[in-house]
């Protein structure tokens, strides 16, 4: 094989090598910061991973916020009509959170089957709930309809 030829061979097999470790990273980036939606029925059943950071969705159940501590540590249950889980959260809550409306934390499981939320986001007004809280919502009311 002739010096020339086998520069570019060299060049080109570099260049595939390179790029194909883009790929790699990148995909293995986008895979570790993936983040999937779970109803508290999906993780009280088991479905939710115990060491991933995923999104819960539910309802708010009435009567179920306290704060245990001075501070911003506070304690409440999500629903989405047919099983409970508890989660807690230490951070500022947004000023649309109350009890009775949809909610989506992002967070992880403990030991203890409590959700740890990182973060909590509330709908925006009266007429918005995430797309996921209210397709898990719609399966379980319509399950729970009386026939």
């Amino acid at each position: 094989m002739k010096p020339a030829r086998r520069q570019r061979l060299i060049l080109i097999i570099l260049m595939v090598t390179g790029i194909t470790a883009a790929v790699g990273f990148t995909l293995k980036s986008f895979n570790d910061n993936l983040m999937y939606f779970f109803s508290t029925t999906d993780v009280v059943d088991g479905k939710a991973p115990k060491d991933h950071l995923f999104r819960l969705g539910g309802m708010v159940v009435k009567g179920s916020v306290e704060r245990p501590e001075k501070g911003l540590m506070v304690r409440f249950k999500l629903t989405d009509y047919s099983k409970e889980v508890t989660v807690e959260h230490a951070g500022i809550l947004p000023d649309l959170f109350r009890e009775g409306q949809g909610i989506v934390a992002n967070g992880k499981l403990d030991d203890r089957g409590v959700f740890i939320a990182e973060e909590v986001l509330a709908k925006h007004d009266e007429n918005y709930m995430p797309p996921e809280v209210k397709a898990s919502l719609k399966g379980q009311v319509e399950s729970v309809k009386p026939k």
